[in-house]
């Protein structure tokens, strides 16, 4: 049955963003909205964020991934280096990261350049997470067609069996990313759809170019 969402209406009216005051670093600004997004809580996973990319197929892809780390150099998470996603990276490391955060009624969308951290990095990530996680990343091959769920729950009890409290090492084609950002932008929803969208633009190291776009 077709379902018309056309009532389905918010009004954005809890804050705004202006030119005044914004610091000339975007990085300061994400840190200034994530913080201000944990201390209004609500929100299970502040840290989710949509990670695109463009298929072998020619199609884009998107998929909801947990940011690990941001700082001056960008925007860090992890997975599988043979996955879809990884694979998509390989061909095509130019990504599009996007957050959305409703209950400030704001988004941030991050275009960049997605680098593989150092192989350190990645084995100081991994060895921080909980062994369950550490077995998933091992026995899984990540975007690749299995028969049935018990294909993972048999890899899972076998690998159990093998390692017993032995340490998992962090395997081969699982690590991290960092997304070094080309342009940033910050948009804060505003009433009667006139939203603020503040860009900003990397022409140079480590230079930024900032411009305000029509909603």
């Amino acid at each position: 049955m077709p379902k018309n969402l056309g009532n389905y209406r918010k009004s954005y009216e809890k804050s705004a963003l202006s030119e005044d005051g914004i610091p000339d670093n975007p990085m300061e600004l994400f840190t200034t909205w994530f913080k201000e997004l944990e201390a209004e809580g609500g929100v299970e996973e502040p840290n989710a964020m949509t990670v695109a990319t463009m298929g072998a197929d020619g199609y884009p892809k998107t998929r909801i991934v947990l940011l690990k780390e941001f700082c001056s150099d960008g925007f860090v998470f992890y997975t599988n280096y043979q996955s879809e996603k990884g694979m998509a990276i390989s061909a095509n490391p130019k990504v599009c990261l996007s957050f959305f955060w409703p209950s400030i009624e704001r988004q941030v969308i991050i275009k960049g350049i997605a680098d593989r951290v150092s192989s350190d990095k990645s084995d100081a990530y991994f060895d921080s997470r909980p062994q369950g996680s550490k077995f998933g990343a091992v026995i899984s091959d990540q975007s690749s067609v299995i028969a049935s769920r018990e294909v993972l729950d048999a890899a899972l009890k076998e690998l159990k069996n093998t390692t017993k409290n032995e340490s998992i090492r962090r395997p081969d084609h699982w690590g991290g990313y960092c997304v070094r950002p080309v342009s940033i932008e910050f948009w804060q929803g505003r009433k009667n759809r006139l939203h603020d969208r503040i860009r900003f633009i990397r022409d140079k190291e480590p230079e930024w170019t900032r411009e305000r776009l029509a909603p």
